[in-house]
């Protein structure tokens, strides 16, 4: 449950600030009537990740007839799952400085076009998280009874978590370190990714497309109880099992160990920076960039507060 609520709350944190950024640049650019039409953007985004979530679970529970169609099918969506968890952390990393600016832009051309280009700027700029959450909470949540709604609630309170703190962040009313946030629960999902990796590794192996399913890396079930809190929990959160394959354990290793390397290293200093453009005397859209920018190295961050 915790790392299908960390998965809601990152996910849905993100697509909070995205959505932060469109409608305070709305307001204090006086285009409250372009309001509505971001708001359609985001539910059709919302609603297309929903349907997509449902067509994942319905291919693999209905679609598909074997055993061995089901894990073949489940470890191609782990590794899409990893791949696109690998490639959110490091791109919000290197694109936060930037994404403020990106979609004030974009925000601009659309509405110079009209209605139509705005709600699809506002359903392209939200759709990309909502599919990667449906992604990687269904590889996250997988193997779990048919009737267990802990993950799915748990997701949820994460969206709702992220909803909440995403306005009060907008009504300035708090202030959050997004820069320490991202890198901590950016380190804490690259494990998550680790341990879906290991799961589809897995899943390969039970469908007959990679070797080694019975050669155990180690068993310590005398140790681990299966049945106790804390061996759920690290099943749960990181996939660690009492009895792994030597496969499972080489895949965890050769994924998490370099990613989180390269994760926490720090950019270096040397590196040549794009040179700042020329501040405008006034700042039409007045979101600021505390908000827009979560990566930003700053004490402290706070999205724009409302005209």
């Amino acid at each position: 449950m915790f790392a299908t609520y960390l998965i809601g709350l990152r996910e849905g944190l993100e697509a909070t600030l995205v959505v932060s950024i469109l409608v305070a640049f709305l307001v204090k650019s006086q285009r409250r009537e372009r309001l509505p039409h971001v708001w359609l953007g985001v539910g059709l985004a919302v609603a297309l990740a929903v349907v997509f979530g449902w067509f994942i679970e319905y291919t693999s529970t209905t679609l598909l007839n074997t055993s061995e169609e089901r894990e073949l099918f489940d470890a191609i969506t782990s590794v899409a799952a990893v791949v696109f968890v690998t490639w959110m952390i490091f791109w919000m990393r290197r694109a936060a400085r930037s994404m403020a600016g990106e979609l004030r832009g974009k925000l601009t051309d659309a509405l110079a076009v009209g209605a139509v280009a705005v709600t699809g700027m506002a359903f392209l700029a939200v759709i990309r998280e909502g599919l990667e959450t449906a992604l990687i909470f269904y590889s996250a949540a997988r193997g779990l009874a048919d009737n267990n709604t802990g993950p799915l609630l748990a997701l949820a309170g994460g969206i709702a978590t992220s909803v909440l703190l995403g306005f009060l962040l907008y009504a300035s009313a708090l202030k959050i370190n997004l820069s320490k946030f991202f890198t901590w629960t950016g380190a804490l999902l690259i494990l998550v990714a680790a341990g879906i990796f290991k799961y589809g590794v897995h899943d390969f192996q039970e469908a007959g497309v990679l070797p080694g399913l019975n050669d155990k890396a180690f068993d310590i079930s005398a140790t681990l109880d299966p049945s106790t809190w804390y061996a759920t929990l690290l099943s749960g959160m990181f996939n660690i099992t009492p009895a792994p394959s030597v496969l499972e354990m080489v895949a965890w290793v050769a994924y998490a160990v370099p990613v989180l390397v390269l994760f926490l290293k720090k950019p270096s200093r040397g590196a040549a920076r794009p040179a700042a453009p020329a501040a405008p005397a006034s700042n039409p859209a007045g979101t600021g960039d505390g908000a827009a920018e979560p990566a930003t190295p700053t004490s402290s961050t706070s999205a724009p507060k409302s005209a």
